[in-house]
């Protein structure tokens, strides 16, 4: 036979960029492994530059970024690490992006607007990224705009199972905090049980951000626990309303459960006072000392994110990470 053959192992690294530093470590400790070094810095006019410290040569990258403020200088960190493994011949690169940023804008509301959510997939492709790893994506169909795999993590189960400890199941309701996501409060009552379900039907002027108007509650929760699901927590205005018409409505309490606590001001305070008796989010992004209070909980995220970094790695399945649910 012609040709040279080697017998050689496959390799795993895994790179952080600056923006989750304790995020990556946690992933890093559940696989076992040290944490690639890397030198990054910002040069006086705010150019980032990254260099890896050690060889990547033939191995198996996962650069890990969530993607917190400010947005667009994480993006741009991440896609130069990628650019860098990539000119460092890297055999694979997988982009950890435990929040996948500009998720709300997946499509058009009115005429001459972007599709960022697209352009951002376009653009990992174009830096050289094989493969995209995302948790709770705002919508699913968002994996479509990246040509290549994208593995949509779940942080539902992590959450099912904390919340089912806080709660009486023959007294609760799911409810959705719009008609939208109606099928993920399915899911949970399902994972809880057979839980009953309601939502909150609200309306949204499109040229005004970060605000909705919550107006009343389809579905009976009058004496139950009211548990209100959603997949990111920003100003909180949307989930603060849906919190006041359930409270109105009869619930005799409300806890909310989300995976992405963006927490934009003013969130903390609109959510320490609305009267909820807890807030569960994953640290799928920082929460830094100032964005916390009283009734929140912050459930790791690292251990789903090296259970799916070690199936990819391992040429396994990320759907059998969520009982199939995929």
């Amino acid at each position: 036979m012609t040709g040279i053959h080697t017998h050689g192992e496959k390799h795993l690294v895994l790179a952080s960029g600056r923006a989750h530093p304790e995020l990556a470590r946690a992933v890093a400790d559940e696989l076992g492994i040290d944490l690639l070094p890397v030198t990054a810095y910002d040069f006086a006019n705010s150019e980032i530059y990254v260099r890896f410290d050690e060889s990547v040569r033939g191995t198996d990258v996962f650069i890990l970024q969530s993607i917190t403020v400010p947005v667009n200088k994480w993006i741009m960190e991440s896609l130069i690490m990628v650019d860098a493994a990539k000119r460092a011949s890297a055999k694979r690169i997988t982009v950890v992006i435990p929040n996948y940023p500009y998720a709300r804008q997946d499509k058009k509301h009115k005429g001459r607007e972007p599709i960022s959510a697209r352009l951002l997939a376009d653009l990992y492709k174009t830096a050289g990224a094989d493969r995209i790893m995302s948790v709770d994506l705002h919508a699913a169909q968002t994996q479509g705009f990246f040509d290549g795999p994208v593995d949509h993590l779940w942080a539902m189960p992590t959450l099912v199972e904390y919340v089912r400890t806080r709660i009486d199941t023959a007294n609760t309701v799911v409810v959705s905090p719009d008609a939208g996501r109606i099928k993920v409060a399915e899911q949970w009552g399902d994972r809880l049980g057979g839980v009953p379900l309601a939502f909150v039907h609200k309306t949204r002027d499109i040229t005004r951000p970060n605000e909705a108007t919550a107006n009343r509650v389809v579905g009976d929760v009058q004496g139950c626990t009211a548990v209100i699901v959603d997949d990111l927590i920003d100003t909180a205005g949307t989930i603060v309303g849906a919190v006041r018409v359930v409270l109105e409505a009869g619930a005799k309490d409300v806890i909310i459960a989300a995976t992405h606590g963006v927490l934009s001001d003013p969130a903390a305070k609109r959510l320490s006072e609305v009267g909820v008796r807890e807030v569960v989010i994953t640290d799928t992004l920082p929460i830094p000392v100032e964005k916390r209070f009283p009734q929140l909980t912050v459930l790791p995220i690292a251990p789903v994110l090296a259970s799916a970094i070690e199936e990819v790695f391992n040429d396994g399945s990320v759907t059998s990470l969520f009982d199939g649910a995929h």
